[in-house]
């Protein structure tokens, strides 16, 4: 183990001379030594989807709720992966998603590249499947366009065929559209931008294939395929459907279950072939308060048929792997991780940060003096908890275990203003700075079921003096945390009580910033973020 972090450790050195750029000190798939171990991101990029362009690959995800979104990944190894852009600003329609939308917005997506342009097909259950598209996926991508109307239609996936036919493939939720479990294929325009409501039933997956959806359509060998998860999230397992003809019939085998392995739900992801001619499977696993992390798995051909992962048990199915060889793309490549901790040096907020809902421009603002500036909104009338605030400065959970601490110093102008460090879910909890009858006080504050509209409690508070502090998280496996302050970086003392994290809808649990007061003023207090820092 200590070979193994040592490793690690001068590769990071190394890594960040070589490109500087910083490397997560709490996560990285990359071994050092030609292997990875699995997850490659333990991080909640749901649904992922990736495709191959020359010698770079490209992800996307679900991003539901949080804005900005569609986030944009690039690598080129397959295991090393950099956030580099998001592909929707905001989501639409704007009086809709900005206010929170928990549970909602962009579902799993899926990226092609077709005639030199990258495109984005994306659900979204309440309104249909939207696709974007452009020609540079670091660069601005083009205004959302509506290619199919309706409630719960998701999981879109499109095919541009041999002969010039536009196929779109899709499943439904049924929590909109009353029916489940079952796959489709439409034929779209040649610009791929409105299908042309001619769905024909591919699979009705009641019988052996529970809630099978996400489909990811492909063609090789003269067979088109559907790569389709079945079983439910966390529960599921991946079935491919191969055909020579478009409509079918289909038909169908298992090639990746959980099996004997600690690995729950392997399912939802990509095919991707590297420049050598290998083949590999991304997918993931639903880990409670983590959220969906990522894990990349071998996939080999046998008659026409995908294996993906290791077939352990002798029984023709594949399963997951933990550590395995890297991907052969002819070279190496430094490593590299998203983002996590952020020293706010930059005239612009870091891609690891996501808003509750669209932004509002009086949220905040990067600086000049090496800090990020939020401003203290007026709670919604409305609001029992933070369920329903939009001015949450957040990010995913970057590790399994980590410790993040904060340097913050808050701006208060008024009585009833209130800044806060925050590990957000369905329960969450925050060590909350509080101006109450011109005295600052410290203190925890938990809430659970805030969907349920229940109400926070708050532990004894602490007097301070100084309005400068350092906070700090430490999270444990399960999501276990425990809250710290400091008025010098140097001594921490407890505070409050152990916290265990929770996952969101349909997300995992996150961690980041809150300021906010009681009623409206022209002239709000505010928090500057002058750092925060993630360590093992």
């Amino acid at each position: 183990m200590k070979t193994k972090l040592f490793i690690i450790s001068l590769i990071y050195v190394l890594s960040s001379s070589a490109q500087d750029k910083p490397v997560s000190e709490v996560w990285a798939s990359d071994n050092g030594n030609g292997t990875y171990t699995n997850p490659i991101l333990h991080s909640d990029f749901s649904d992922p989807d990736v495709v191959r362009v020359g010698d770079d690959y490209y992800m996307t995800a679900s991003s539901f709720n949080a804005s900005p979104s569609l986030p944009i990944l690039h690598s080129k190894d397959l295991v090393n992966w950099e956030l580099v852009n998001y592909a929707l600003p905001k989501q639409v329609p704007l009086e809709v998603f900005d206010k929170p939308q928990h549970g909602k917005g962009v579902w799993a997506p899926c990226i092609r590249y077709h005639n030199e342009e990258f495109y984005i097909y994306y659900p979204d259950p309440d309104f249909g499947i939207y696709m974007i598209k452009t020609k540079n996926p670091k660069s601005v991508w083009s205004e959302p366009v509506l290619v199919k109307g309706g409630k719960g239609l998701i999981d879109p996936t499109p095919l541009w065929d041999d002969d010039g036919k536009v196929y779109l493939a899709y499943a439904f939720a049924g929590s909109r559209a009353g029916i489940k479990s079952l796959l489709v294929i439409a034929t779209m325009n040649e610009n791929g931008t409105k299908t042309n409501d001619d769905e024909v039933l591919i699979i009705d997956g009641h019988k052996n294939e529970s809630t099978i959806e996400g489909p990811k359509f492909y063609k090789r060998n003269g067979y088109y395929y559907i790569f389709a998860p079945a079983g439910g999230v966390s529960t599921g397992w991946q079935t491919i459907l191969r055909s020579k003809t478009v409509y079918g019939p289909y038909e169908k085998k298992k090639v990746l279950h959980q099996g004997n392995t600690a690995i729950n739900g392997p399912h939802q992801g990509a095919w991707v072939t590297t420049q050598t001619g290998e083949n590999w499977f991304f997918h993931f696993q639903d880990k409670d308060a983590y959220g969906r992390i990522v894990h990349l798995q071998p996939m080999t051909w046998e008659n026409d048929w995908p294996l993906i992962g290791i077939d352990q048990n002798n029984d023709s199915i594949g399963e997951p792997v933990l550590t395995y060889k890297k991907p052969n793309i002819g070279k190496t490549y430094p490593i590299v991780t998203p983002p996590d901790s952020d020293e706010f040096n930059e005239p612009k907020l870091g891609l690891q940060w996501q808003w509750q809902a669209n932004p509002e421009v009086y949220y905040g603002f990067p600086t000049s003096m090496g800090h990020f500036t939020m401003y203290c909104r007026p709670k919604p009338e409305d609001a029992v908890n933070l369920h329903s605030i939009s001015n949450l400065l957040l990010q995913k959970f970057p590790a399994e275990k980590f410790t993040a601490t904060t340097k913050m110093s808050f701006n208060s102008r008024h009585d009833n203003e209130e800044v806060g460090f925050l590990i957000m879910g369905l329960d969450y909890s925050y060590i909350r700075l509080k101006k109450e009858e011109g005295n600052l006080y410290l203190s925890q504050v938990i809430c659970a079921d805030s969907d349920k509209n229940k109400a926070e409690t708050e532990s004894d508070k602490i007097k301070i003096d100084t309005y400068t502090v350092f906070l700090q998280v430490k999270v444990s496996k399960g999501g276990i945390c425990e809250f710290f302050y400091s008025l010098d970086n140097k001594k921490f003392k407890s505070i409050g009580k152990t916290f265990k994290a929770r996952e969101g809808r349909w997300i995992g649990s996150k961690i980041g910033f809150l300021a906010l007061r009681e009623g409206i003023i022209n002239d709000s207090g505010s928090l500057d973020i002058d750092w925060i820092r993630f360590k093992k």
